[in-house]
């Protein structure tokens, strides 16, 4: 007789065959990694063999095939019908006697307890495809207790092979249905109900990325989250830290959790379960603690090392015990892979009528419906997808332009905050048109095209244009020029990390703080200061789980950083320090109460001058604490700080002893720390900026503005603004060359090397060391870099060996 019961304690991967792969999997969980401390509740399986015994004793063979074999196979018209009468013959089957008892002396004796609940899942084999994954096809009964009710579940579990979603899916990847079968798994019930639950990757699920345990959880047991009926709480935990035992935990984000799966009252004998509000002291409550999600991660590396491959798996903790559990675990099969990289490039086909133009952001195309807006209190007019068009952004707007599908301003240019957002998310822009507002209306159907070079051109209606994919598994990065990328959004950071790269040239705070913390850093440190009722209220949601506000900010900044340096570590992430202007402070919550109105914020209370500041300095003291966090506790060493608008060598001594007070100390734990090349006083005078900071890196964009006394923001002069200018060239030579003698990093970030082949050539030719791009422009970066070296190969190979 064929066996009919294998029991956890005897089951292994090789026995996909006998037992699906989800109960191999966890018989060899339970065999092999309980002994590395990993819990999983015990339990057995009803084999393939008992589901075809079960079938040839009801002698369902033949009405089965006949059945499948009328299925309507072009329009699936009859699949509802064809799925309704194939269960309705398993549930009208007869459990054999002997199947039934072998079941029951199974139940009894693994568990003690008569009425132990148990989970009854489904697990599917193929004869000809053992190693077949048929995830979510088939039922799984919870909080089973009792032999009536195990043996139903397990006749509904054999029914469920022919669930719709099983038929269609058998017939979508050419299985015979016949030569499918289904296991049964009987677990030990982990209170979940009472508890939590929840899924985890060994790896970042979206893109991929290898070097993160990503964890996600609700409250009760996981069926909310598995059918996204509710928005989970989410943990990235990073390997290396964790493996040091750093601490670890890179991101956590409270989700709404908004109802959870509970147990019914055990009114019939398949207990149900019912879906009920979560508490609100639940929902602003994360489902586990930080050593709780680091011991789920230190599980899910032992799992990943045992399998020899990236896994995604399930985890439960027991209201009653206070016991975690991995209850699945199966092999990950979308990202495991090794990722192809693509790059897109667009071309426009027809041109209609111009509607208005300006500053092309970007090199990509895009469609859409205009919304034209004032202010961000008017967002709820724009749907996913949609264009804004609008007379300016500020970093209000951030949020928003999160679901657009592009952006006209009227206002702004190719370095105004619109244009670095867009790039940033890497949304179509078209900015400084003067005009936009005015020439679309709100509702039309409009095309942006900021492929054909510096102007960007707005087109009445939906034009044609194609597409061209380039992958970049060809891309050499250049050797002695350092090609890195400017980055601000933490969610970017993980699919950059695939693209060629030297590390983050520069990362701006200012993105993390207006969308990750939203608060002004001294409404948390005098917030009896902050008296609109509003504000006061909304910074009350936010730090509510936080007895002291201030740890909120350093929190949510340390988190926001740690997750770009993590996703290039160990590449080098050069920091800058916060450099919001006033108006932009301002608006942050709460920001209004500490800070000035000044006419011209652009070269006013900003940079270096605010941290030692007594209006400020208590804020940079929270920046400080959170970047000591992401360095010494984290172990990110590879993060760099950089100080910006330093105007004088006496402010740039001031902030360097400021930043040791707070536990920054310049060459402790490899601390380096750079300066923003940004003013001409930082070139005029770089032998005695060099005496305090480790580097430079040029900000070309303020350079220009402030050698050309330009307002960079102003759409009336944007004409004259010009990174190549004579004078703003000289300065940037001037730069470099004094760097290299002074034997100091400088590199250079902005758009100029980006846009002009000529340009980079000058600069790689003058000595720089690396040249920070935009994602977009990475690419073709790149390719400029490598040909200017290639006309200057002699001269970059004495100047690198004499400076390294």
């Amino acid at each position: 007789m064929e066996r009919f019961i294998k029991k956890f304690s005897e089951t292994g991967i090789s026995d996909i065959l006998e037992v699906g792969g989800k109960n191999a999997s966890l018989g060899e969980m339970f065999t092999h990694l309980t002994t590395k401390g990993i819990q999983v509740p015990n339990g057995f399986s009803i084999t393939a063999a008992a589901f075809r015994y079960f079938i040839s004793f009801n002698r369902l063979e033949e009405k089965l095939e006949t059945l499948m074999s009328g299925l309507d196979r072009k329009d699936f018209l009859n699949l509802n019908k064809t799925g309704a009468k194939a269960r309705e013959l398993i549930m009208g089957g007869v459990m054999p006697n002997d199947l039934r008892m072998a079941i029951i002396d199974a139940y009894d004796y693994l568990f003690d307890n008569a009425d132990q609940e148990v989970a009854v899942r489904s697990s599917a084999t193929a004869e000809d495809l053992p190693d077949a994954s048929f995830a979510g096809q088939h039922e799984s009964y919870l909080n089973i207790s009792g032999h009536n009710a195990l043996l139903l579940a397990v006749r509904r579990c054999f029914a469920s092979l022919y669930t719709d979603r099983a038929i269609k899916y058998r017939e979508d990847k050419g299985f015979d249905h016949s030569k499918v079968f289904l296991s049964v798994g009987v677990q030990q019930m982990v209170r979940s109900d009472i508890g939590c639950s929840g899924v985890g990757f060994t790896l970042e699920p979206e893109s991929g990325f290898k070097d993160v345990v990503h964890i996600a959880g609700v409250w009760g047991l996981g069926e909310n989250m598995v059918q996204g009926t509710v928005t989970p709480d989410e943990f990235l935990v990073f390997k290396p830290s964790l493996k040091r035992k750093l601490k670890s935990i890179i991101q956590k984000n409270l989700g709404s959790k908004c109802k959870m799966m509970v147990y019914a009252k055990k009114n019939d004998e398949t207990n149900v379960t019912i879906n009920k509000d979560t508490p609100w002291e639940l929902r602003e409550k994360f489902v586990l603690q930080d050593r709780e999600i680091e011991q789920i991660a230190n599980w899910a590396l032992i799992i990943e090392d045992h399998y020899q491959k990236a896994m995604d798996f399930e985890w439960a903790k027991d209201g009653i015990n206070h016991q975690l559990y991995i209850i699945q675990a199966r092999p990950e099969t979308v990202h495991s892979r090794k990722k192809t990289i693509q790059v897109k490039s667009c071309q426009i086909i027809e041109k209609g009528e111009e509607m208005t133009h300006g500053e092309a952001i970007g090199s990509m195309i895009t469609a859409g419906f205009a919304k034209v807006l004032s202010s961000p209190e008017e967002a709820g007019k724009l749907k996913e997808g949609d264009i804004l068009v609008t007379d300016t952004t500020s970093p209000d707007w951030d949020p928003i332009l999160k679901k657009v599908a592009g952006i006209v301003t009227n206002k702004g240019g190719r370095t105004s905050h619109a244009a670095i957002i867009a790039r940033e998310l890497g949304v179509v822009a078209i900015v400084g048109t003067e005009d936009a507002t005015t020439a679309i209306r709100d509702g039309d159907q409009i095309t942006l095209n900021c492929a054909e070079g510096k102007i960007g051109y707005v087109y009445r209606g939906k034009l044609n244009w194609k597409e061209t994919v380039t992958t970049v598994s060809h891309v050499h990065l250049p050797e002695n020029v350092k090609a890195q990328l400017i980055i601000g959004e933490p969610e970017k950071a993980f699919p950059l990390s695939f693209f060629p790269n030297d590390g983050v040239g520069l990362m701006r705070l200012e993105f993390i703080i207006n969308n990750y913390v939203q608060i002004h850093p001294m409404a948390l440190v005098k917030f009896d200061q902050v008296k609109d009722e509003i504000d006061r209220v909304k910074i009350q949601n936010l730090t509510h789980s936080y007895p002291h506000k201030e740890q909120y900010f350093i929190d949510r900044l340390s988190q926001g950083v740690a997750t770009i340096a993590a996703a290039f570590y160990p590449k080098e992430v050069i920091v800058r320090m916060s450099d919001f202007k006033t108006n932009e402070y301002a608006g942050l919550i709460g920001g209004k109460y500490f800070e000035p109105e000044e006419a011209n914020p652009m070269i006013g209370f900003r940079g270096a001058s605010r941290y030692y500041n007594k209006r400020y300095q208590e804020g940079f003291r929270l920046e400080c604490e959170a970047m000591k966090v992401v360095r010494d506790e984290m172990g990110l060493t590879n993060v760099k700080l950089m100080i910006p608008f330093c105007r004088t060598v006496d402010e740039g001594k001031k902030v360097v002893a400021l930043m040791e007070t707070y536990g920054l100390k310049r060459g402790e734990n490899g601390l380096q720390i750079f300066v923003m090349a940004e003013i001409p006083s930082n070139v005029l005078l770089a032998e005695e900026f060099a005496e305090i900071f480790d580097g430079f890196s040029i900000g070309s964009n303020d350079l220009t503005q402030l050698t050309l006394g330009i307002d960079r923001d102003s759409a009336l002069i944007a004409d004259l603004f010009d990174e190549q200018n004579a004078a703003s060239k000289q300065l940037i030579v001037s730069m470099i060359k004094k760097a290299n003698k002074l034997h100091k990093k400088v590199g250079l970030c902005g758009q100029a090397p980006s846009d002009s082949a000529a340009f980079t050539r000058l600069l790689v030719e003058t000595g720089i060391d690396s040249i920070a791009f935009n994602p977009d422009a990475l690419l073709r970066g790149i390719e400029n870099i490598n040909q200017a070296l290639i006309t200057d190969k002699n001269v970059l190979s004495e100047r690198h060996s004499t400076y390294h």
